[in-house]
């Protein structure tokens, strides 16, 4: 997570005005699904919104997304509240946290889902259950194509429970500016076309899109 180097951080090590803050690590080269880390989480809100990640992408407090400080950016974590059993998923596309005893802070989205707003931290359970970035080979379905971007983000917000790494692609062609909303990754067609099967029994349209041909 970005954030700047005020006073009190300057000084923690010195002074404790603040908790232990603890230097950035090398991110890992790769993953495996099925990694499991357990500890403590945190969230970080409206103070970020807005606010340009660690990965170029600008943070959405609302999205399913959560930073760790050496998984690889795209990577899809599902994380347990450890107390309540409530699970959500997430994607990695930011580093932090960086105050010692934490090993995960989560978006505001994904932090409500997960009931972690109120108390602040919670222990919990993530497991790696998807890998990023898309290969050339994967596919992305696209679900909608919208003329103004606050209809886009709309169903964005609906999908990324489900999809966390659904995405919203700017596309500009000779009628105007088109929003093109997406879920996805899939790793195989198989399974695009699974979830295409789904969605269309909700009376979407999905379009199969190969992840190297976009927007």
């Amino acid at each position: 997570m970005l954030f700047p180097l005020t006073a009190c951080a300057l000084l923690t090590a010195v002074s404790g005005c603040g908790p232990r803050l603890i230097p950035p690590e090398r991110p890992m080269a790769r993953v495996e699904v099925g990694y499991v880390e357990t500890g403590t989480a945190s969230w970080y809100g409206s103070d970020f919104h807005g606010r340009k990640t660690s990965s170029g992408e600008t943070y959405n407090m609302h999205d399913m997304t959560a930073a760790h400080r050496t998984l690889p950016f795209q990577t899809v974590v599902r994380v347990e509240n450890t107390a309540t059993g409530g699970r959500a998923d997430a994607r990695i596309n930011d580093r932090g946290p960086f105050v010692a005893g934490r090993f995960l802070d989560l978006s505001y989205g994904a932090a409500k889902a997960l009931e972690i707003v109120g108390p602040g931290t919670a222990k919990v359970r993530m497991t790696v259950i998807g890998l990023g970035p898309p290969s050339p080979d994967a596919f992305w379905l696209q679900i909608g194509a919208f003329a103004e971007i606050k209809n886009a983000e709309r169903l964005k917000e609906r999908m990324t429970k489900r999809f966390p790494g659904t995405m919203v692609f700017e596309h500009t062609a000779r009628e105007g500016i088109y929003y093109r909303v997406r879920v996805g990754v899939f790793r195989s067609e198989n399974e695009a076309r699974e979830a295409s099967s789904r969605l269309a029994r909700e009376g979407f349209s999905p379009l199969l899109i190969r992840a190297d041909n976009v927007p």
